[in-house]
Protein backbone atom coordinates (compact mmCIF):
# COMPACT_ATOMS: atom_id res chain seq x y z
CA UNK A 1 0.00 0.00 0.00
CA UNK A 2 1.37 3.45 -0.91
CA UNK A 3 1.85 6.00 1.84
CA UNK A 4 -0.50 8.45 0.23
CA UNK A 5 -3.39 6.01 0.29
CA UNK A 6 -3.31 5.48 4.04
CA UNK A 7 -1.91 8.68 5.47
CA UNK A 8 -5.44 10.08 5.43
CA UNK A 9 -6.17 7.74 8.31
CA UNK A 10 -2.72 8.07 9.90
CA UNK A 11 -2.92 8.20 13.67
CA UNK A 12 -0.82 11.13 14.85
CA UNK A 13 -0.73 11.79 18.56
CA UNK A 14 1.03 15.00 19.59
CA UNK A 15 1.33 17.53 22.31
CA UNK A 16 2.92 20.94 22.72
CA UNK A 17 4.93 22.07 25.69
CA UNK A 18 6.33 25.49 26.53
CA UNK A 19 9.38 26.16 28.63
CA UNK A 20 8.66 28.05 31.86
CA UNK A 21 9.42 31.72 31.39
CA UNK A 22 10.74 34.05 34.08
CA UNK A 23 9.54 37.67 34.03
CA UNK A 24 13.05 38.96 33.53
CA UNK A 25 14.44 36.07 31.42
CA UNK A 26 14.95 36.03 27.67
CA UNK A 27 12.16 33.74 26.35
CA UNK A 28 13.23 31.35 23.57
CA UNK A 29 10.81 31.91 20.69
CA UNK A 30 10.55 28.19 20.00
CA UNK A 31 7.83 25.63 20.66
CA UNK A 32 8.77 21.95 21.17
CA UNK A 33 6.55 19.69 19.04
CA UNK A 34 6.47 15.95 19.65
CA UNK A 35 4.44 13.29 17.86
CA UNK A 36 4.00 9.55 17.43
CA UNK A 37 3.05 8.30 13.96
CA UNK A 38 1.17 5.04 13.39
CA UNK A 39 -0.13 3.50 10.20
CA UNK A 40 -3.69 2.35 9.52
CA UNK A 41 -3.14 -0.90 11.46
CA UNK A 42 -1.83 0.95 14.50
CA UNK A 43 1.83 -0.01 13.94
CA UNK A 44 4.27 2.83 14.48
CA UNK A 45 6.36 4.23 11.61
CA UNK A 46 9.78 3.18 12.92
CA UNK A 47 13.13 4.81 12.10
CA UNK A 48 11.66 6.63 9.13
CA UNK A 49 12.72 9.92 7.53
CA UNK A 50 9.73 12.24 7.35
CA UNK A 51 9.08 15.84 6.35
CA UNK A 52 6.76 18.11 8.34
CA UNK A 53 5.33 21.38 7.05
CA UNK A 54 4.21 23.33 10.11
CA UNK A 55 2.29 26.59 9.76
CA UNK A 56 0.83 28.97 12.33
CA UNK A 57 -2.41 30.56 11.10
CA UNK A 58 -5.04 32.96 12.37
CA UNK A 59 -8.71 32.05 12.75
CA UNK A 60 -9.40 32.83 9.07
CA UNK A 61 -6.73 30.37 7.90
CA UNK A 62 -4.29 33.08 6.86
CA UNK A 63 -0.74 31.82 7.24
CA UNK A 64 1.36 33.98 9.62
CA UNK A 65 4.44 31.77 9.90
CA UNK A 66 5.65 28.45 8.47
CA UNK A 67 8.71 26.28 8.26
CA UNK A 68 9.71 22.82 7.03
CA UNK A 69 11.34 20.19 9.24
CA UNK A 70 13.15 17.08 8.01
CA UNK A 71 13.39 14.63 10.90
CA UNK A 72 13.51 10.91 11.65
CA UNK A 73 11.23 8.86 13.87
CA UNK A 74 12.79 6.53 16.44
CA UNK A 75 12.04 2.84 17.03
CA UNK A 76 8.80 3.85 18.77
CA UNK A 77 7.64 6.15 15.94
CA UNK A 78 8.46 9.22 18.07
CA UNK A 79 9.77 12.44 16.57
CA UNK A 80 10.74 15.78 18.12
CA UNK A 81 11.14 19.16 16.43
CA UNK A 82 11.16 22.77 17.61
CA UNK A 83 8.87 25.23 15.84
CA UNK A 84 10.90 28.37 15.33
CA UNK A 85 14.30 26.65 15.22
CA UNK A 86 14.50 26.89 11.40
CA UNK A 87 13.12 30.40 10.94
CA UNK A 88 12.68 33.10 13.56
CA UNK A 89 9.06 33.60 14.59
CA UNK A 90 7.82 37.22 14.51
CA UNK A 91 7.92 38.68 18.03
CA UNK A 92 4.32 39.91 17.69
CA UNK A 93 2.97 36.59 16.39
CA UNK A 94 0.86 36.01 19.52
CA UNK A 95 -0.27 39.58 20.13
CA UNK A 96 -3.71 39.49 18.51
CA UNK A 97 -6.41 36.82 18.16
CA UNK A 98 -6.48 33.03 18.25
CA UNK A 99 -3.73 31.00 16.63
CA UNK A 100 -3.86 27.54 15.03
CA UNK A 101 -1.17 24.98 14.15
CA UNK A 102 -1.63 23.52 10.64
CA UNK A 103 0.28 20.25 10.07
CA UNK A 104 1.21 18.57 6.78
CA UNK A 105 3.42 15.47 6.49
CA UNK A 106 5.30 13.49 3.86
CA UNK A 107 6.48 10.19 5.40
CA UNK A 108 8.83 9.65 2.46
CA UNK A 109 10.85 12.72 3.47
CA UNK A 110 9.98 14.71 0.34
CA UNK A 111 7.48 17.49 -0.35
CA UNK A 112 4.40 15.49 -1.38
CA UNK A 113 2.41 16.43 1.68
CA UNK A 114 -0.75 15.00 3.16
CA UNK A 115 -2.83 17.53 5.09
CA UNK A 116 -3.45 16.42 8.71
CA UNK A 117 -5.55 19.48 9.57
CA UNK A 118 -5.28 22.20 12.20
CA UNK A 119 -5.57 22.43 15.95
CA UNK A 120 -5.95 25.51 18.11
CA UNK A 121 -3.19 26.67 20.43
CA UNK A 122 -4.36 26.94 24.01
CA UNK A 123 -3.34 29.78 26.25
CA UNK A 124 0.12 28.48 27.28
CA UNK A 125 1.95 29.33 24.00
CA UNK A 126 0.90 32.96 24.30
CA UNK A 127 3.38 33.28 27.14
CA UNK A 128 5.86 33.92 24.31
CA UNK A 129 4.13 37.26 23.71
CA UNK A 130 4.96 38.35 27.26
CA UNK A 131 8.55 38.82 26.02
CA UNK A 132 7.53 41.88 23.98
CA UNK A 133 4.41 43.12 25.75
CA UNK A 134 4.86 46.39 27.68
CA UNK A 135 1.44 46.44 29.34
CA UNK A 136 0.64 43.38 31.42
CA UNK A 137 -3.01 42.34 31.48
CA UNK A 138 -5.02 41.62 34.63
CA UNK A 139 -4.13 38.45 36.52
CA UNK A 140 -6.26 35.46 35.56
CA UNK A 141 -7.99 33.11 38.03
CA UNK A 142 -5.86 30.72 40.05
CA UNK A 143 -5.51 27.44 38.15
CA UNK A 144 -5.70 23.93 39.59
CA UNK A 145 -2.39 22.81 41.10
CA UNK A 146 -0.53 20.41 38.84
CA UNK A 147 0.99 17.05 39.73
CA UNK A 148 4.10 17.28 41.93
CA UNK A 149 7.15 17.01 39.70
CA UNK A 150 10.42 15.19 40.38
CA UNK A 151 12.61 17.19 42.76
CA UNK A 152 15.43 18.92 40.95
CA UNK A 153 19.11 18.72 41.81
CA UNK A 154 20.32 20.49 44.93
CA UNK A 155 22.29 23.64 44.21
CA UNK A 156 26.00 24.18 44.93
CA UNK A 157 26.97 23.47 48.53
CA UNK A 158 27.67 26.41 50.76
CA UNK A 159 30.47 26.69 53.28
CA UNK A 160 30.94 23.53 55.31
CA UNK A 161 29.58 23.62 58.82
CA UNK A 162 29.60 21.11 61.58
CA UNK A 163 27.39 18.07 61.02
CA UNK A 164 25.15 17.27 63.93
CA UNK A 165 24.05 13.77 64.83
CA UNK A 166 20.61 14.67 63.51
CA UNK A 167 21.97 15.47 60.05
CA UNK A 168 23.49 12.00 59.78
CA UNK A 169 20.46 10.16 61.11
CA UNK A 170 18.12 8.21 58.86
CA UNK A 171 18.76 6.93 55.37
CA UNK A 172 19.00 10.25 53.50
CA UNK A 173 22.43 10.39 51.80
CA UNK A 174 24.42 13.60 52.04
CA UNK A 175 27.85 14.88 51.00
CA UNK A 176 30.17 15.46 53.95
CA UNK A 177 32.69 17.42 51.92
CA UNK A 178 34.67 14.36 50.90
CA UNK A 179 32.28 11.53 50.02
CA UNK A 180 28.67 10.37 50.19
CA UNK A 181 27.44 9.28 53.62
CA UNK A 182 24.30 7.51 54.83
CA UNK A 183 23.56 6.25 58.38
CA UNK A 184 26.96 7.59 59.53
CA UNK A 185 28.67 5.22 57.07
CA UNK A 186 30.48 5.94 53.86
CA UNK A 187 28.91 4.62 50.65
CA UNK A 188 31.17 2.41 48.55
CA UNK A 189 31.05 0.26 45.45
CA UNK A 190 31.41 -3.21 46.92
CA UNK A 191 32.23 -4.79 43.55
CA UNK A 192 28.63 -5.64 42.73
CA UNK A 193 26.99 -2.34 43.50
CA UNK A 194 26.62 0.18 46.30
CA UNK A 195 27.37 -1.03 49.80
CA UNK A 196 27.70 0.54 53.22
CA UNK A 197 30.85 0.18 55.28
CA UNK A 198 32.61 1.74 58.24
CA UNK A 199 36.01 0.50 57.09
CA UNK A 200 37.49 2.62 54.34
CA UNK A 201 38.50 0.49 51.30
CA UNK A 202 40.91 1.76 48.68
CA UNK A 203 40.02 4.98 46.89
CA UNK A 204 39.03 3.23 43.66
CA UNK A 205 36.17 1.50 45.49
CA UNK A 206 34.36 4.75 46.27
CA UNK A 207 31.03 5.23 44.55
CA UNK A 208 31.36 6.83 41.13
CA UNK A 209 28.21 8.90 40.65
CA UNK A 210 28.24 9.99 37.01
CA UNK A 211 27.75 13.73 36.42
CA UNK A 212 27.51 14.27 40.19
CA UNK A 213 29.91 16.57 42.00
CA UNK A 214 30.22 17.80 45.55
CA UNK A 215 26.98 19.42 46.69
CA UNK A 216 24.73 17.65 44.20
CA UNK A 217 22.49 14.63 44.79
CA UNK A 218 21.54 12.18 42.00
CA UNK A 219 18.05 12.38 40.45
CA UNK A 220 15.26 11.66 42.94
CA UNK A 221 12.66 9.10 41.86
CA UNK A 222 9.80 7.08 43.26
CA UNK A 223 9.83 3.32 42.76
CA UNK A 224 7.33 3.64 39.87
CA UNK A 225 9.42 6.34 38.19
CA UNK A 226 12.54 4.18 38.60
CA UNK A 227 10.92 1.12 37.05
CA UNK A 228 9.52 3.12 34.12
CA UNK A 229 13.05 3.80 32.80
CA UNK A 230 13.65 1.82 29.61
CA UNK A 231 17.04 0.07 29.53
CA UNK A 232 18.79 1.86 32.44
CA UNK A 233 22.46 2.56 31.83
CA UNK A 234 24.72 0.37 33.98
CA UNK A 235 25.98 2.57 36.78
CA UNK A 236 22.91 4.82 36.83
CA UNK A 237 22.61 6.17 40.36
CA UNK A 238 19.40 7.63 41.84
CA UNK A 239 17.98 8.55 45.21
CA UNK A 240 14.86 6.36 45.58
CA UNK A 241 12.25 8.44 47.44
CA UNK A 242 10.01 5.41 48.05
CA UNK A 243 12.76 3.30 49.63
CA UNK A 244 14.55 6.37 51.03
CA UNK A 245 17.84 4.99 49.74
CA UNK A 246 20.59 5.73 47.27
CA UNK A 247 20.36 3.10 44.48
CA UNK A 248 22.70 1.96 41.73
CA UNK A 249 21.77 -0.14 38.64
CA UNK A 250 24.13 -3.04 37.89
CA UNK A 251 22.34 -4.22 34.77
CA UNK A 252 20.01 -6.61 36.59
CA UNK A 253 19.73 -5.46 40.21
CA UNK A 254 19.10 -2.15 41.98
CA UNK A 255 21.59 -2.16 44.86
CA UNK A 256 20.77 0.34 47.58
CA UNK A 257 22.14 1.92 50.73
CA UNK A 258 19.49 0.28 52.92
CA UNK A 259 20.90 -3.17 52.21
CA UNK A 260 17.88 -4.24 50.15
CA UNK A 261 19.16 -5.59 46.86
CA UNK A 262 15.93 -5.44 44.90
CA UNK A 263 15.47 -7.16 41.51
CA UNK A 264 14.19 -4.65 38.98
CA UNK A 265 10.51 -4.99 38.23
CA UNK A 266 9.76 -6.18 34.66
CA UNK A 267 9.31 -3.48 32.07
CA UNK A 268 5.74 -4.03 30.95
CA UNK A 269 3.55 -1.52 29.14
CA UNK A 270 2.47 1.37 31.36
CA UNK A 271 -1.19 0.47 30.70
CA UNK A 272 -0.75 -3.14 31.89
CA UNK A 273 -3.23 -4.53 34.40
CA UNK A 274 -2.03 -7.50 36.44
CA UNK A 275 -3.94 -10.18 38.34
CA UNK A 276 -3.49 -11.15 41.99
CA UNK A 277 -0.03 -12.64 41.39
CA UNK A 278 1.24 -9.28 40.06
CA UNK A 279 3.66 -8.68 37.20
CA UNK A 280 5.27 -11.90 35.99
CA UNK A 281 8.95 -12.18 36.88
CA UNK A 282 11.20 -12.13 33.83
CA UNK A 283 13.72 -14.96 34.00
CA UNK A 284 15.23 -16.40 30.83
CA UNK A 285 15.49 -20.08 29.96
CA UNK A 286 17.17 -21.44 26.81
CA UNK A 287 16.32 -24.63 24.94
CA UNK A 288 19.74 -25.95 23.86
CA UNK A 289 18.16 -27.86 20.97
CA UNK A 290 16.38 -24.90 19.33
CA UNK A 291 18.71 -22.22 20.70
CA UNK A 292 15.70 -20.00 21.49
CA UNK A 293 15.38 -17.96 24.68
CA UNK A 294 12.02 -17.88 26.48
CA UNK A 295 10.54 -16.67 29.75
CA UNK A 296 10.82 -19.57 32.20
CA UNK A 297 7.11 -19.45 33.14
CA UNK A 298 3.72 -18.62 31.66
CA UNK A 299 2.47 -15.03 31.76
CA UNK A 300 0.68 -14.63 35.09
CA UNK A 301 2.42 -17.61 36.73
CA UNK A 302 3.94 -16.92 40.13
CA UNK A 303 6.63 -19.59 39.82
CA UNK A 304 8.38 -22.08 37.55
CA UNK A 305 6.34 -25.28 37.35
CA UNK A 306 7.15 -27.99 39.87
CA UNK A 307 4.84 -30.43 38.06
CA UNK A 308 2.63 -30.40 34.98
CA UNK A 309 -0.42 -29.71 37.18
CA UNK A 310 1.15 -27.05 39.43
CA UNK A 311 -1.64 -24.42 39.78
CA UNK A 312 0.89 -21.69 40.64
CA UNK A 313 2.46 -22.21 37.21
CA UNK A 314 -0.70 -22.23 35.08
CA UNK A 315 -0.73 -18.44 34.55
CA UNK A 316 -3.42 -16.27 32.98
CA UNK A 317 -5.74 -16.99 30.02
CA UNK A 318 -5.77 -14.44 27.17
CA UNK A 319 -8.26 -13.93 24.36
CA UNK A 320 -6.26 -13.93 21.11
CA UNK A 321 -4.99 -10.45 20.22
CA UNK A 322 -5.84 -8.69 23.51
CA UNK A 323 -3.35 -6.93 25.75
CA UNK A 324 -2.98 -7.50 29.49
CA UNK A 325 -5.93 -5.25 30.41
CA UNK A 326 -7.21 -7.53 33.22
CA UNK A 327 -9.49 -9.74 31.12
CA UNK A 328 -6.83 -12.47 31.33
CA UNK A 329 -7.42 -13.05 35.06
CA UNK A 330 -9.15 -16.40 35.51
CA UNK A 331 -11.88 -14.83 37.63
CA UNK A 332 -12.41 -11.68 35.52
CA UNK A 333 -15.96 -10.48 34.91
CA UNK A 334 -17.62 -11.07 31.55
CA UNK A 335 -19.57 -8.96 29.07
CA UNK A 336 -21.46 -9.96 25.93
CA UNK A 337 -20.83 -6.62 24.23
CA UNK A 338 -18.29 -7.05 21.44
CA UNK A 339 -15.51 -4.48 21.19
CA UNK A 340 -15.59 -1.86 18.43
CA UNK A 341 -11.86 -1.11 18.94
CA UNK A 342 -8.59 -3.05 19.05
CA UNK A 343 -8.06 -2.06 22.70
CA UNK A 344 -11.18 -2.50 24.85
CA UNK A 345 -11.34 0.11 27.61
CA UNK A 346 -12.27 -2.42 30.29
CA UNK A 347 -11.03 -5.61 31.98
CA UNK A 348 -13.96 -7.89 31.10
CA UNK A 349 -13.66 -11.21 29.30
CA UNK A 350 -15.78 -10.67 26.15
CA UNK A 351 -18.35 -13.38 25.45
CA UNK A 352 -18.91 -14.25 21.77
CA UNK A 353 -22.18 -16.13 21.20
CA UNK A 354 -22.19 -16.28 17.40
CA UNK A 355 -19.82 -17.11 14.57
CA UNK A 356 -17.01 -16.30 14.02
CA UNK A 357 -16.72 -16.20 17.86
CA UNK A 358 -14.48 -13.14 17.87
CA UNK A 359 -14.34 -10.62 20.74
CA UNK A 360 -14.17 -7.81 18.11
CA UNK A 361 -16.89 -6.53 15.82
CA UNK A 362 -14.31 -6.02 13.06
CA UNK A 363 -11.63 -8.77 13.09
CA UNK A 364 -7.96 -7.76 13.14
CA UNK A 365 -5.39 -10.52 12.50
CA UNK A 366 -2.35 -8.28 13.08
CA UNK A 367 -2.65 -7.50 16.78
CA UNK A 368 0.06 -9.90 18.02
CA UNK A 369 2.46 -9.78 15.09
CA UNK A 370 6.05 -9.03 16.29
CA UNK A 371 7.35 -7.42 19.47
CA UNK A 372 6.05 -4.01 18.40
CA UNK A 373 2.64 -5.32 17.44
CA UNK A 374 -0.37 -3.62 18.97
CA UNK A 375 -1.53 -5.30 22.22
CA UNK A 376 1.65 -7.34 22.79
CA UNK A 377 1.19 -8.42 26.46
CA UNK A 378 4.78 -9.60 26.91
CA UNK A 379 7.42 -7.48 28.66
CA UNK A 380 9.83 -5.27 26.74
CA UNK A 381 12.03 -7.38 24.47
CA UNK A 382 9.63 -10.35 24.35
CA UNK A 383 6.68 -11.32 22.14
CA UNK A 384 4.11 -14.01 21.33
CA UNK A 385 5.85 -16.96 19.57
CA UNK A 386 5.03 -17.89 15.99
CA UNK A 387 3.56 -21.30 15.17
CA UNK A 388 6.92 -22.39 13.74
CA UNK A 389 8.76 -21.42 16.93
CA UNK A 390 6.35 -23.34 19.14
CA UNK A 391 6.44 -26.29 16.74
CA UNK A 392 10.24 -26.38 16.98
CA UNK A 393 9.90 -26.64 20.75
CA UNK A 394 7.35 -29.45 20.42
CA UNK A 395 9.64 -31.41 18.11
CA UNK A 396 12.49 -31.10 20.64
CA UNK A 397 10.56 -32.91 23.39
CA UNK A 398 11.50 -36.46 24.35
CA UNK A 399 7.83 -37.40 23.85
CA UNK A 400 5.03 -35.48 22.13
CA UNK A 401 2.68 -35.31 25.10
CA UNK A 402 2.40 -33.39 28.37
CA UNK A 403 5.13 -35.54 29.95
CA UNK A 404 7.57 -34.46 27.24
CA UNK A 405 6.29 -30.86 27.45
CA UNK A 406 7.00 -30.68 31.19
CA UNK A 407 10.35 -32.44 30.85
CA UNK A 408 11.49 -29.74 28.38
CA UNK A 409 13.42 -26.65 29.58
CA UNK A 410 10.17 -24.65 29.31
CA UNK A 411 8.20 -26.96 31.68
CA UNK A 412 4.79 -26.55 30.05
CA UNK A 413 1.77 -27.19 32.30
CA UNK A 414 -1.88 -28.29 32.08
CA UNK A 415 -3.25 -24.76 31.99
CA UNK A 416 -6.82 -25.46 30.84
CA UNK A 417 -8.66 -22.73 28.96
CA UNK A 418 -11.70 -20.41 28.99
CA UNK A 419 -14.32 -21.03 26.33
CA UNK A 420 -16.09 -18.37 24.24
CA UNK A 421 -18.68 -17.80 26.99
CA UNK A 422 -16.09 -17.38 29.74
CA UNK A 423 -16.21 -20.80 31.41
CA UNK A 424 -13.07 -22.57 32.63
CA UNK A 425 -12.42 -25.93 30.97
CA UNK A 426 -9.91 -28.81 31.25
CA UNK A 427 -7.79 -27.21 34.01
CA UNK A 428 -5.27 -29.81 35.14
CA UNK A 429 -5.98 -32.13 32.21
CA UNK A 430 -4.88 -30.23 29.06
CA UNK A 431 -2.48 -27.42 28.30
CA UNK A 432 -3.53 -24.74 25.78
CA UNK A 433 -1.00 -22.22 24.42
CA UNK A 434 -1.49 -19.44 21.87
CA UNK A 435 0.82 -18.74 18.96
CA UNK A 436 0.71 -15.52 16.93
CA UNK A 437 -0.15 -17.57 13.84
CA UNK A 438 -3.46 -17.36 11.93
CA UNK A 439 -4.95 -20.02 9.65
CA UNK A 440 -7.54 -18.16 7.57
CA UNK A 441 -9.62 -16.46 10.23
CA UNK A 442 -8.68 -18.76 13.12
CA UNK A 443 -5.61 -18.41 15.34
CA UNK A 444 -3.43 -21.44 15.97
CA UNK A 445 -3.00 -22.99 19.40
CA UNK A 446 -0.83 -25.79 20.77
CA UNK A 447 -2.75 -28.44 22.73
CA UNK A 448 -0.88 -30.74 25.17
CA UNK A 449 -2.39 -33.67 27.07
CA UNK A 450 -1.41 -37.10 28.36
CA UNK A 451 -2.00 -38.79 25.02
CA UNK A 452 -0.31 -36.33 22.69
CA UNK A 453 0.45 -32.76 21.59
CA UNK A 454 -0.96 -31.25 18.43
CA UNK A 455 -2.12 -28.05 16.77
CA UNK A 456 -5.72 -26.85 16.69
CA UNK A 457 -7.62 -23.92 15.16
CA UNK A 458 -9.51 -22.01 17.84
CA UNK A 459 -11.84 -19.02 18.05
CA UNK A 460 -10.31 -15.71 19.10
CA UNK A 461 -12.81 -15.47 21.95
CA UNK A 462 -11.22 -18.46 23.71
CA UNK A 463 -8.83 -17.77 26.58
CA UNK A 464 -5.46 -19.59 26.36
CA UNK A 465 -2.12 -19.40 28.16
CA UNK A 466 0.91 -17.52 26.79
CA UNK A 467 4.61 -18.25 26.95
CA UNK A 468 6.70 -15.28 25.73
CA UNK A 469 9.79 -15.69 23.55
CA UNK A 470 12.72 -13.28 23.57
CA UNK A 471 12.94 -11.22 20.42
Amino acid sequence: MHFKSYLLILILNFFLTILTLSVCAQAPLQIPYQGIARDAQGAVLQNQNITLLLAIEDISGTELFSETHNTTTNQFGLFNVKIGSISAMPSNLWSNGNRFLHVKIDPAGGNSYTDLGSTQFLSVPYALYAETSNTPGPAGPQGIQGIQGIQGEIGPQGANGSISNGAAAGNTPYWDGTEWVVNNSNIYNNGNGIGIGTTTPNASAKVDISSTTQGFLPPRMTTNQRDSINSPAIGLTIYNITANCLQWWTGSIWFDGCGNNTPAEPLYSVVSVFCASGATAVVDVTNPVTGKIWMDRNLGASQVATSSNDPNAYGDLYQWGRRNDGHQCRNSSTTNTLSSTDEPAHSNFIIALYLPYDWQITPNNNLWQSMNGLNNPCPLGYRIPTEMELEAERLSWVSTNIAGAFASPLKFTLTGRRDQIGGLQYVGSTGHYWSSGIAGTYPRGLLCFSGGANWIDLDKAFGLAIRCIKN
